[in-house]
């Protein structure tokens, strides 16, 4: 069980999961129900799968290329922290414009370091907007020191995800009924 007191939580995956699948079908679901979901899933596994090595940008669809051609030879994370940090800034204005949810792809060492998209979290955060981020189970001490303990831990999947968002948007009285027609609507 979990503590969903908490708009900030960690999905936490294991090697064997795949936790963009559940946070794209996630978004899909929330766009679906009228709620507005921004953020950036990877659509790649890792480092090592570097032409695999992408992300979309879920309030858009768009995907993007995160990688770097190191050549053949090259050994290590062959990720293209400008454009990590590109998409990072397309977040931020969409995070501007509203949103009820954001999603940060990966608690990576960048985001480890305080660097890459940590300071998306901050800032959705102090915009009263709930937040969820993949977390390697591998990375989770971690991120308990990143947050400051104040997160609430998901198992990875689409269940325990669900349960967060219900408890969540119930609290936030704001987010209640959005998939729900307005007064004006149902008289037009």
């Amino acid at each position: 069980m979990f503590d969903s007191q908490s708009d900030l939580a960690a999905l936490v995956y294991e090697r064997d999961q795949d936790p963009d699948r559940i946070l794209r079908d996630f978004a899909a679901d929330l766009k679906r129900r009228g709620y507005r979901a921004v953020g950036l899933v990877q659509t790649g596994h890792h480092c090592l799968d570097a032409p695999k090595l992408s992300a979309m940008l879920v309030h858009t669809g768009e995907e993007l290329q995160l990688f770097q051609d190191l050549g053949s030879c090259a050994t290590g994370c062959r990720l293209d922290v400008g454009q990590l940090l590109d998409a990072g800034s397309q977040v931020a204005s969409a995070i501007d414009q509203g949103a009820d949810l954001v999603i940060v792809n990966r608690f990576g060492r960048q985001e480890r370091e305080g660097k890459g998209l940590s300071y998306l979290i901050e800032r959705a955060l102090s915009a009263d907007i709930p937040v969820v981020i993949a977390v390697p189970d591998n990375r989770f001490a971690d991120w308990i020191k990143f947050a400051d303990g104040m997160s609430v831990k998901l198992r990875c999947s689409r269940e325990a995800l669900n349960a967060w968002w219900d408890a969540v948007s119930a609290r936030n009285g704001s987010f209640v009924g959005r998939d729900s027609k307005t007064f004006c609507e149902v008289l037009k």
